[in-house]
């Protein structure tokens, strides 16, 4: 399939921007209050004055240093507080940090030895195999390697596993996500609403028992024990029995979906930075497309952020047209040789291939109305000890995104760090944050966990990490999720145990290694910037895809792919993926099921709302501007009537655009309606029942007390209701002990 011409060839970059990003870069060698003014947004212009153009003269460090750079000249007699030290740090530092590059070279030999050792034995092991598995076994194998789609993949991975008859293993907690399975389906047909709400607030929870662990996927092909795969089906069975219920209020359901999705969270795609080995994520990104799994959270760093850009600023119908081979046209960062673009490369230069993977000068907001995914970008400010940024529509939501992928590839040595531009209500484009400067985010967060977590509440990352140091050190010694161990019915260590627990141990001396060189400060700072956390952050998620490189890749890390090289990437990036959708599947459809229960009372509220208030337009205008209807398609859907998801108290106060909602969280004010006059038609038809398991306090308490009852307690023990009393207007017997 081939990307129309209009696609590849749309010319999105705006020269007025493209030289007030230059202006702001050359901002740095004014001085005082002409610095200031430049990088003020609300900078008022003062009395025309005629000045004559400057003319910048282009300098270097070196020949292999970026050109442009500043550098303060040194007074004579000023020392640097640096280089204040102790005798003792002076004269040891250097021995010590010499011994210590020593330690990691024989570790580092050591492990490729090792790791060397395990890929013979599982080469072995695999040729073995061959042989003794000629029948269906053999050709079912074989059929897997040479999958050309998902599907294809899926139905022998399938076959494969039921022909390998693999036993169950406790690596979760069976016997109580038994008992939920079967309270959830015996309640559902008794149509027991409230009793379904009471179990699945015991159970939505993110790792439930256990069943989100990646070992328990990781000793068949595809899916995992069955136990586990009726649990999602029921799950998400009863979640929409509570949605479609008719007994349930609004303000329950509203109370019930909106604690579910705190309580279980969200799933997030982050996309590691690599250079070239970057480009293995638009493989990784489609294999999602395809399978409609895309996540709505998106984060990305340097080249990972160049991919996200491109999929959160398309629409799913665009992405498919896009992420094809002749996409290669349009990755031409280094498409001079590399002895020619390394001394005549500017920001500038890459701003303007940029523009095509951002549609221009769009903004995080813009980029967010428009497809309904959020992007999150990871900068680093330029002084040291400034904290790490997570750029997306809540933080930054008026910067350029083109502005951000260049502070993001701002690798020291390579590209001077630059400004972030934003974009005013009058189309103006000024500095964003005073003009501060900002550079590859990889060097200290390369997967931003920590940021997602708190303002998206993403408890579920799913990494695409292609770092190439980072590469050489990822081994699963009990398999990973789709790929068991070829021996043992996957049950058995990779090489062997011996050889598993040297590469365990060898890896941790080098971690150890590398955190006494940063403890200490031993290693000094190189083209300013301290690299001494490059190997000691978490690369990893809940789900990790790592694609596989070849050492040829080394060669062309700073080089383009022409179509025939993106087209074998790609191909390897989907392979990589395929074996890990179907555990991220079974969280998708409960998250996706939430979210459908979350749209479905913002609907019913709107409706409510409307007719109370038929001049409240507020979910369908922001700031005065109609927001267009978000067209993703992806089987998660983004948004119900209003333009933000309001899934936290965060972003309802982002929307109301002020702190008094924020601040009494919610709680009614003098002048607000009262509940009675906002209460739904059900709600009214209920008010007057005395049930107890309308008080969210009582329908836990009861339903932990049906979960902790043993499997052969009596199916007519009434004691198990609350509801003894009066019952339930809708059941002519009260709720039972169903186990």
């Amino acid at each position: 399939m081939e990307a129309p011409a209009d696609l590849l060839d749309s010319g999105y970059v705006n020269e007025l921007h493209i030289q007030a990003f230059i202006d702001a870069l050359q901002s740095d060698d004014l001085d005082g209050h002409d610095a200031l003014s430049a990088a003020s947004p609300h900078t008022v212009p003062s009395s025309p004055v005629p000045q004559s153009p400057r003319v910048r003269k282009v300098s270097a460090l070196s020949d292999f240093a970026p050109i442009n750079l500043k550098v303060k000249r040194k007074r004579k007699g000023d020392k640097s507080p640096g280089r204040r030290q102790e005798w003792s740090f002076l004269v040891l530092r250097w021995p010590l940090l010499l011994l210590i590059f020593v330690l990691i070279a024989a570790q580092f030999g050591f492990y490729i030895l090792i790791r060397q050792l395990v890929n013979t034995k599982e080469w072995l092991l695999a040729c073995k195999f061959d042989l003794k598995w000629r029948g269906q076994k053999g050709l079912l194998r074989k059929r897997l390697r040479g999958a050309r789609t998902y599907q294809e993949w899926k139905e022998t991975a399938m076959m494969l596993d039921k022909y390998l008859m693999l036993t169950e293993d406790a690596f979760y907690d069976w016997k109580l996500l038994r008992k939920v399975n079967r309270s959830l389906k015996i309640l559902r047909e008794k149509k027991d609403v409230r009793g379904v709400l009471g179990v699945l607030e015991t159970c939505i929870r993110s790792n439930f028992v256990g069943v989100e662990s990646s070992r328990l996927y990781s000793e068949t092909f595809l899916g995992t024990k069955d136990l586990i795969e009726s649990y999602h089906t029921e799950l998400q069975s009863a979640l929409q029995f509570v949605r479609e219920s008719s007994e349930l209020s609004i303000e329950e359901k509203r109370k019930f979906f909106k604690n579910a999705s705190t309580n279980l969270g969200a799933s997030a795609l982050c996309l590691s930075g690599g250079a070239s080995f970057g480009y293995y994520h638009f493989g990784v990104v489609k294999a999602f497309l395809d399978a409609g799994l895309l996540p709505r959270v998106i984060a990305g760093t340097s080249a990972g952020g160049l991919v996200a850009a491109l999929v959160c600023t398309r629409t799913d119908a665009e992405l498919k047209t896009l992420l094809v081979p002749e996409l290669a046209q349009k990755l031409t960062a280094c498409e001079d040789s590399f002895t020619v673009w390394i001394k005549h490369l500017t920001s500038v230069v890459w701003a303007r291939k940029c523009t095509f993977f951002t549609r221009g000068s769009m903004t995080f907001r813009e980029a967010y109305l428009r497809t309904g995914r959020i992007l999150n970008i990871s900068v680093v400010p330029a002084d040291r000890h400034a904290p790490t940024k997570l750029l997306n529509y809540m933080t930054a939501p008026d910067t350029i995104i083109w502005t951000a992928l260049l502070a993001s590839a701002a690798v020291p040595g390579i590209l001077n760090p630059v400004v972030l531009m934003q974009k005013l209500h009058d189309g103006r484009v000024v500095p964003w944050n005073w003009g501060s400067k900002f550079k590859d985010g990889s060097l200290r967060v390369d997967i931003p966990l920590q940021a997602l977590k708190m303002y998206f509440n993403v408890t579920h990352p799913v990494v695409s990490q292609v770092n190439p140091h980072v590469h050489l050190f990822f081994f699963a010694p009990r398999g990973s999720a789709g790929k068991p161990v070829a021996h043992r019915k996957g049950k058995g260590w990779r090489g062997n145990f011996i050889l598993s627990a040297a590469e365990q141990w060898l890896k941790l001396e080098l971690t150890k290694n590398f955190k006494v060189i940063r403890d200490l400060e031993l290693l000094p700072q190189l083209l300013g910037q301290d690299w001494s956390s490059v190997f000691l952050q978490r690369f990893d998620g809940a789900v990790t895809i790592w694609p596989r490189t070849r050492i040829l890749d080394w060669l062309h890390i700073l080089s383009d792919p022409d179509w025939v090289e993106l087209e074998r990437m790609m191909k390897v990036g989907q392979i990589a993926t395929w074996p890990k959708l179907h555990m991220i599947e079974n969280r998708f459809r409960i998250e996706n099921e939430i979210l459908m229960g979350r749209q479905a009372v913002r609907i019913a509220m709107d409706q409510i709302r409307s007719r109370t208030n038929p001049g409240d337009t507020r979910n369908i205008v922001v700031n005065g501007r109609a927001v267009p209807e978000p067209v993703t398609g992806s089987r998660l859907r983004t948004r119900s009537e209003s333009p933000i998801p309001l899934d936290s108290d965060t972003e309802r106060a982002f929307k109301d655009n002020g702190t008094a909602w924020y601040l009494r969280r919610g709680r009614p004010t003098a002048g607000a309606p009262r509940e009675s006059e906002t209460s739904t038609p059900y709600e009214n038809d209920y008010n007057n029942i005395t049930d107890p398991l309308r008080s969210p306090v009582l329908r836990r308490k009861w339903a932990s007390e049906l979960l902790d009852r043993n499997d052969d307690s009596g199916a007519g023990n009434s004691s198990a209701s609350p509801r003894t009393a009066t019952p339930e207007p809708s059941a002519d017997e009260p709720r039972q002990n169903y186990f």
